[in-house]
């Protein structure tokens, strides 16, 4: 009986250390007789207890790694501290369990040699304005350098640059005068663009009370000029129909005569400020006075 338990054990023993489930995203490194043996993917594994023996369990996720904060010296001689994360990912369970003894201290190490290296090429100015050309760089240097470790690194970020408390102090002095000098020129070109914004409308105004006051002058002087044309036609269309009477009545040259200074009466009623006496008319203005001269001797008689 005691027999039969413990075989039973013994059984259970050697199942135990023969069956392997290993997880999703996992890889079991298997060794028989201290070298390496196979690499069991995810499921159900059967190995040789005594022989086969279990050497690492390698994670095939995307893995994250802080690499500590690094102070580091730029071309311009300033101490910056520097604080990664790296992203990477394993290719080669193989190769990253036997290739290197520790991956993230491998990783963590070179990535801290790059940092330095960049940086130290660097001026202060230009780290701050080129972090995505310094994670480029740390990604392709640690790409390739981990690519014999059957490790992949996706992704570098610079979390933060921290520069010396006096450095951060004269920043902010010169980008609180850096703001101040923006918000003069946009206030002093904010009333440049005033002043010539008032100038522009004055001049408009200017130029359409011009236009007004000449389009004025022009119907004004339009209408002047139609009334004295209305009027002149008036006077020749009335000298006209005393012609046409006179030629209809046969008349004499006297008549004829005095008719012309009636009729040039009426025109000396217009506004006209000369009157020109045809030279024929001035002889019977001549009998005319005479004849008035005359009657008024008569008269004294």
């Amino acid at each position: 009986m005691w027999f039969l338990i413990v075989l039973l054990v013994i059984i259970l023993i050697i199942a135990f250390k023969s069956i392997k489930v290993v997880r999703q995203s996992e890889v079991y490194i298997i060794e028989r007789l201290g070298k390496f043996h196979k690499v069991a993917d995810a499921g159900l594994t059967i190995i040789i207890p005594f022989f086969d023996h279990v050497r690492s369990v390698v994670s095939l996720k995307q893995q994250t790694m802080d690499v500590p904060p690094q102070g580091v010296i730029t071309k311009d001689n300033v101490t910056i501290t520097i604080d990664t994360v790296v992203f990477y990912q394993i290719t080669d369970p193989a190769k990253a369990v036997y290739e290197i003894q520790n991956l993230k201290k491998g990783i963590e190490y070179l990535a801290i040699t790059t940092i330095r290296d960049i940086i130290g090429k660097m001026d202060l100015d230009e780290t701050f304005s080129s972090r995505d050309g310094i994670n480029t760089q740390l990604r392709v240097v640690l790409d390739e350098a981990t690519d014999r470790w059957g490790c992949k690194v996706d992704r570098v970020e610079i979390k933060d640059i921290t520069p010396p408390a006096d450095i951060r102090d004269a920043m902010e002095k010169e980008m609180n005068a850096e703001r101040n000098k923006r918000a003069l020129i946009l206030e002093s070109e904010a009333q440049r663009q005033s002043a010539i914004t008032i100038a522009e409308g004055k001049k408009q105004a200017a130029i359409l009370e011009a236009e007004a006051d000449k389009e004025a002058r022009i119907r004004r002087a339009a209408g002047e000029a139609q009334a004295i044309k209305e009027v002149a036609d008036a006077k020749a269309l009335e000298i006209q129909k005393v012609y046409d009477a006179m030629k209809k009545a046969d008349p004499t040259e006297k008549l004829v005569q005095l008719k012309s200074l009636e009729a040039l009466e009426e025109v000396a009623k217009g506004e006209a400020n000369k009157v020109f006496i045809p030279f024929e008319a001035t002889n019977t203005l001549a009998s005319l006075g005479a004849m008035k001269d005359i009657v008024t001797d008569k008269k004294k008689d």
